[in-house]
C-alpha cells in the first residue's frame, strides 16, 4: 500500500505515490521515532498507547506522524487521520469525525431558531465515540493520528481527556502532535493529563550540525561544503525551512559538485532570500492567495465560486502551484503543502484586501448553510454594524452552544463587540452571549454582563427573560439569596410569560432549598401545588422537590417520597428544563437514608441516562459519586473506593464539583474501616479545602460531616468527634437530618455521646431516632437504627438483637452485633454476663467487618475476645496479595472474565451497573496487578484460571 495525502495536509492509508520530500528532513530524528516505534509494536500486539508529539512549525511533527502511518500501514494496523485546523477550531469534534470519516459525529446545522433551552449534549458525544472507537478496536488493532491540536476546539479535547486514558485497555495507539506556543492553552493540560496517564512526550527540537549535513549529502549526492553548510545554518535547524533552502538550491541549478563536495556556484548567494512563490505566474499567485482565505485546505469549487471562473479555467494555475510543490492533492481538495507556506502565501495579501476577501468567503458559505465554516470568517473580518456577518455569528453561536459552549461563547461575543447600543439585535446577542457563558462555566462573566445588560434594557419581554436567566446564573454561582431576591421580583409581574414564570418558580424554591428557608418556601410550594393547572411543569417539579425536602427534614418519610416520584414522573414527560432539575438525585439520597439500596441502583442508573441525554455537562460526575455511597452502604468498599475515584477525575476534567464532597467522604471512610487513619484525615482536609475555595453550590454538606466526625473520633477520641457533630447535637432540625440521611449515625452518635460523658446528648439522639421510627412505621431500616441507639443507651439486649437482624446496612449490622456483644459479657448488664453469647456476637461481629472490607474493626473485636481468652481460633485478616489473580476484587475478577469473553467495556457497564469510565478504571487495576496490558493478553490469563466463588479477603483462617 502506498499513502495519500489527506485534508488539511493529513495522509491516510490508500493506493497512491509517495508523498514529496517525506524522507530529506527525517535524519537525526532516531531518538524521537523510537517511542513511536514502540507504540507500532504494542498495537500490533493488542495493547493501547499514546504519544504526544511537538514542536514549533517545522520540525517535523507531520512527517513523524506520516512515518508512522506508512510503519503500521505494513502490518496489519488500520490507520484513522484527522487534523485541527485553525479555520475550523469552532467546530466541535471536527479532527475526529475526519479521522473515522463519521459526518454524524459532527453536529447538524441547526433550525433556523434553535431552543432556547436546548440540552447540553456534551456528554452524548463522549458516548457516540466512545461507541464507535469500540467497535472500530473490536475490528483489530488502530493507529490514530491527530495532528495540528493546537487548533483543537474544547470538545475535542474533552473527548480526549475523557476516552484515551478509559479506552487503553483496546489495541488502539494514539499519536497526537501539536505545535508548541501557539493556539489553545487548554491543550497544555490535556498533555499534562495523558502524560500522567502513561503517555510518552517527544518533544522535537532544531536538528543538529550532523544531521544538517546528512539531509544536504543527501539532496545533492555528495558532503556539503563550507559555502553550503553556511547556507544551511541559515535554516537554524528548521527541517522544513532547510529542505526547501535546499530544495531550491537544486530546482534553480545553483549548486555544483567539485572535489566530492557539494559548493554554491555564485548565483547561490540569493537563494535564501527567495520567496517560495517566486517564479510563479501573477495569476497563480492570486489563485493561492485567494484559495489562502478559504483554509489551509480547501475546495476547488468554493475557489472557483471566490474567483468568478468556472473550474476549468483554474486548471493551468493549480497545476503550476501543484507542479511547484506549494499545494498537493488532498482526495476532493487541495491543502497547502505546509502550514509555513500557507501563511507565507497569506501573509501577501494587504490587510484591506485580506479582510474583503474574508466577508466574500463567509458570505459565500453562509449563503449555502456552512454556518459554523461561515462564521470561522467572519470571526476575522467582520466589522461594527456589518449585518450579514452578525447574522453568521448569531446562527453559528446557537448552532455550537449544545455541543461547545466554550466555542459559543468565542462567537457570540465576538457578535456582541461588533453591535452598536442602538442595534435592534443588542438584547438577543446579549442573551445568547450570558448563555453560553453560563454554559461554559465563566459565570462571574455571565453575571456581569446580565446586570450590565438590564441597566440599558427599557422593560419588556426582553427584560424578564433576562432576569431569569440571571437568576439561575447566581444560583448556580452559590449566591441563592441574590437568586431568590431577583426571581420573586420577576414574578411580581402580572403580565409575565407563563414559561418564565415556571422557570422564576423554579428557581425560587432551588434558592430557598440552597438557604434552607422551608418557611418561606412551604407557603409558595402549598401554594402552587394548590392550583396545579395554573402552572409550568417547572414550576410544579420545583414545588414538589422543595415539598419533599421539608417532609424529609420533619421525618415524614412516605410523604418525601410521594413528592419526589411525582416530580419525577412530571419532569421525564416535561421540558428540557423540568429534567434538568434532576428529581432523581434526591430520591437516590432518601433511599439511601431508608436502605432501599436495589431501587437506588437503578434510580442512579437512571439519572445517568438523563445526564447524558439533556446535560449539564457539569453534573457527569454525579452517578459515580452516588454509586460509591451505594457501594460502601451495601459493604463493597473497594467498589466504593473505585467509584469515589472515578468521580473526582470526572469532575477534575471538566471542573465541576458539587458533588466531589460525596466521593471524598466515601473515601475517607473506606480508609477509616481499612484502619489508614492518617489516609483517611487527609481526605476530610481535602473536603475542608474544597467547601473554602467553593465557588457554587456543593451536595453532600451532612454526609460529609458524618465523615469527618468519624475520623476526628479516631483521631482524637469522643470528645472531638462530637465536636465535629456539634450542631446535630444542640439543634433537633439537624439532628433528625442526620439521622434521615445516615442510617448508621444515630448509634454512631448515642455511642460517641456517653464515651464522652454526655448522657444527656446521648439521650437526645435516642428521642429523635425513636421519634423518626414512630412515625415511619413502613420503614424497617429507621426502625432498626432506633432499636441501636435505644439498645446502647439503655442496655437493652433485645433492641440490640433486632437492630441486628434488621439493619439493610453489613456495617451498621456488625456494629449491633459487636454493641451486643459488649453489652452481654458486662456482669451487671441485660445479659448478665454470659460469656458464651457474647463471643458468639463478637464473632460474628468480626466475621462480617473482614467481609466488607473494615479490619479496623475486626481487630478491636478480636481484642474483646481476646480479653475473653478466646484461643481455639487465629483471627487474621487474610491481606489480599499485591499481584496475580488471587489480587484481584470481586468486582474487578467479574469485569475481567466478562472482557475475556470479547464484551466492550460499555457491554461490561451494561451488565454490572457501572459506567463505562468504572469498567476502565477495574480494567487498569486489572491490568496492573495481573502483569499485562492487553485484553488478548487477559483472555489467556483468564482461560487458565478456576472459577471462584468468594475473594480472598473473605476468608478467615483457622
Amino acid at each position: 500500500m502506498g499513502v495519500n495525502r489527506g485534508e488539511n495536509g493529513s495522509y491516510a492509508i490508500g493506493a497512491g505515490t509517495e508523498p514529496p520530500l517525506s524522507r530529506p528532513g527525517w535524519r537525526g530524528r532516531g531518538r524521537e521515532w523510537r517511542p513511536v516505534a514502540e507504540l507500532l509494536r504494542a498495537v500490533e500486539t493488542g495493547q493501547g498507547g499514546m504519544v504526544l508529539v511537538e514542536g514549533p512549525s517545522g520540525m517535523g511533527k507531520t512527517q513523524l506522524l506520516l512515518k508512522a502511518s506508512e510503519a503500521a500501514a505494513r502490518t496489519e494496523i488500520t490507520v484513522a487521520h484527522g487534523s485541527a485546523d485553525e479555520l475550523g477550531r469552532l467546530a466541535p469534534l471536527a479532527p475526529l469525525a475526519t479521522a473515522f470519516d463519521e459526518p454524524a459525529l459532527v453536529p447538524p446545522e441547526p433550525t433556523p431558531v434553535p431552543p432556547a433551552d436546548a440540552a447540553d449534549l456534551r456528554l452524548s458525544l463522549v458516548e457516540r465515540l466512545r461507541a464507535l472507537l469500540e467497535e472500530r478496536a473490536g475490528r483489530g488493532p488502530m493507529l490514530i493520528t491527530l495532528d495540528d491540536l493546537h487548533w483543537a476546539d474544547p470538545t475535542t479535547q474533552l473527548v480526549l481527556r475523557s476516552l484515551l486514558p478509559e479506552l487503553a485497555s483496546y489495541p488502539l495507539g494514539w499519536i497526537l502532535a501539536r505545535t508548541s506556543g501557539i493556539g489553545d492553552p487548554g491543550v497544555d493540560g490535556l498533555y499534562e493529563l495523558l502524560e500522567r496517564e502513561g503517555a510518552d512526550r517527544v518533544v522535537l527540537g532544531p536538528l543538529d550540525d550532523l544531521a544538517v549535513a546528512e539531509i544536504a549529502a543527501d539532496t545533492f549526492g555528495a558532503p556539503p561544503g563550507p559555502d553550503m553548510l553556511e547556507l544551511a545554518a541559515t535554516a537554524k535547524g528548521n527541517p522544513f525551512l532547510l529542505v526547501e533552502l535546499l530544495r531550491t538550491c537544486k530546482i534553480d541549478g545553483v549548486v555544483e559538485i567539485a572535489a566530492g563536495s557539494a559548493r554554491l556556484t555564485s548565483a547561490g548567494v540569493q537563494v535564501s532570500a527567495r520567496s517560495p512563490l517566486a517564479g510563479l505566474s501573477p495569476s497563480t499567485r492570486q489563485l493561492l492567495q485567494v484559495a489562502g482565505i478559504l483554509g489551509r485546505s480547501f475546495s476547488v469549487d468554493d475557489l472557483a465560486e471566490m474567483l468568478g471562473e468556472p473550474v476549468d479555467g483554474l486548471l493551468p494555475g493549480l497545476a503550476e502551484a501543484v507542479r511547484a510543490g506549494i499545494v498537493v492533492p488532498a482526495v476532493d481538495r487541495l491543502t497547502f503543502r505546509h502550514d509555513l507556506l500557507w501563511h507565507v502565501v497569506t501573509d501577501m495579501i494587504s490587510e484591506p484586501v485580506r479582510t474583503v476577501l474574508q466577508r466574500q468567503a463567509g458570505c459565500m458559505l453562509l449563503q449555502r448553510g456552512a454556518v459554523v465554516p461561515a462564521a470561522a470568517q467572519f470571526m476575522r473580518c467582520a466589522r461594527a454594524g456589518d449585518t450579514r456577518a452578525l447574522d453568521g455569528l448569531d446562527r453559528a453561536a446557537r448552532a455550537v452552544l449544545p455541543y461547545s459552549p466554550p466555542s459559543a461563547v468565542d462567537l457570540a461575543v465576538r457578535a456582541l463587540e461588533l453591535t452598536g447600543p442602538a442595534d435592534a439585535e443588542l438584547l438577543a446577542r446579549t442573551a445568547t452571549a450570558v448563555e453560553a457563558l453560563t454554559a461554559a462555566g465563566r459565570l462571574a462573566e455571565a453575571i456581569e454582563s446580565a446586570r450590565a445588560a438590564l441597566r440599558r434594557a427599557p422593560p419588556g419581554p426582553w427584560t424578564d427573560r433576562m432576569r431569569c436567566e440571571l437568576a439561575s446564573v447566581l444560583l448556580q454561582s452559590g449566591r441563592a439569596a441574590e437568586a431568590v431576591a431577583e426571581a420573586e421580583g420577576l414574578l411580581k409581574q402580572r403580565d409575565l410569560d407563563d414559561e418564565l414564570r415556571g422557570a422564576a418558580e423554579l428557581a425560587v424554591f432551588h434558592g430557598l432549598l440552597a438557604l434552607h428557608d422551608f418557611g418561606r418556601g412551604r407557603a409558595r410550594a402549598n401554594a402552587v401545588l394548590a392550583d396545579r393547572a395554573a402552572h409550568q411543569d417547572t414550576a410544579l417539579v420545583g414545588a414538589l422537590l422543595l415539598s419533599a425536602h421539608i417532609a424529609w427534614e420533619e421525618a415524614r418519610a412516605a410523604d418525601a417520597f410521594r413528592h419526589v416520584h411525582e416530580a419525577i414522573r412530571i419532569a421525564s414527560s416535561g421540558s428540557v428544563a423540568a429534567r434538568r432539575a434532576h428529581p432523581r438525585l434526591f430520591l437516590v439520597r432518601c433511599l439511601f437514608g431508608v436502605g432501599r439500596h436495589a431501587e437506588a441502583e437503578s434510580v442512579i442508573r437512571a439519572a445517568a441516562a438523563d445526564f447524558e441525554a439533556y446535560g449539564p455537562t457539569s453534573h457527569v460526575a454525579s452517578p459515580a459519586f452516588f454509586r460509591a455511597c451505594l457501594s460502601l452502604a451495601t459493604g463493597r468498599p473497594d467498589d466504593a473506593a473505585a467509584e469515589a475515584e472515578v468521580g473526582l477525575k470526572a469532575a477534575e476534567e471538566v471542573g465541576a464539583y458539587a458533588y466531589a464532597l460525596l466521593g471524598l467522604a466515601v473515601l475517607a471512610i473506606v480508609e477509616l474501616r481499612r484502619g489508614n487513619v492518617e489516609t483517611a484525615a487527609r481526605h476530610v482536609e481535602r473536603i475542608e479545602t474544597k467547601q473554602q475555595a467553593a465557588h457554587g453550590p456543593m451536595y453532600g454538606s451532612v454526609w460529609s460531616a458524618w465523615a469527618g466526625a468519624l475520623v476526628r473520633e479516631a483521631q482524637g477520641g469522643p470528645e472531638r468527634g462530637m465536636e465535629a457533630l456539634g450542631s446535630c447535637y444542640a439543634d433537633v432540625r439537624n439532628r433528625r437530618w442526620m439521622l434521615m440521611l445516615e442510617p448508621n449515625a444515630a448509634a454512631w452518635m448515642t455511642r460517641t455521646a456517653l464515651a464522652a460523658g454526655r448522657r444527656s446528648a446521648a439521650a437526645d439522639i435516642v428521642e429523635t431516632a425513636r421519634q423518626i421510627a414512630h412515625d415511619n412505621p413502613g420503614f424497617p431500616a429507621l426502625a432498626a437504627a432506633a432499636a441501636h441507639a435505644h439498645g446502647i443507651l439503655h442496655g437493652d439486649a433485645t433492641a440490640l438483637a433486632q437492630a441486628t437482624a434488621h439493619y439493610s446496612d453489613p456495617w451498621g449490622a456488625a456494629s449491633a452485633a459487636e454493641d451486643l456483644g459488649v453489652l452481654l459479657i458486662a456482669p451487671d448488664g441485660a445479659g448478665g454476663g454470659d460469656r458464651k453469647a457474647a463471643i458468639a456476637r463478637f464473632e460474628e461481629a468480626a466475621d462480617a467487618y473482614l467481609k466488607i472490607g473494615a479490619p479496623r474493626d475486626a481487630a478491636r473485636t478480636r481484642a474483646r475476645l481476646r480479653n475473653l481468652g478466646v484461643r481455639r481460633r487465629h483471627w487474621t485478616y487474610a491481606e489480599r496479595p499485591g499481584t496475580g489473580w488471587d489480587s484481584l476484587t470481586d468486582t474487578e475478577r467479574s469485569v475481567a472474565d466478562l472482557v475475556a469473553q470479547g464484551l466492550t467495556n460499555r457491554q461490561v457497564a451494561g451488565q454490572m451497573f457501572l459506567s463505562p469510565h468504572t469498567v476502565s478504571f477495574h480494567l487498569r487495576q486489572v491490568f496492573r496487578k495481573l502483569g499485562i496490558a492487553s485484553r488478548v493478553e487477559l483472555a489467556r490469563h483468564a482461560a487458565g484460571q478456576p472459577s471462584q466463588e468468594s475473594s480472598p479477603s473473605d476468608d478467615l483462617r483457622d
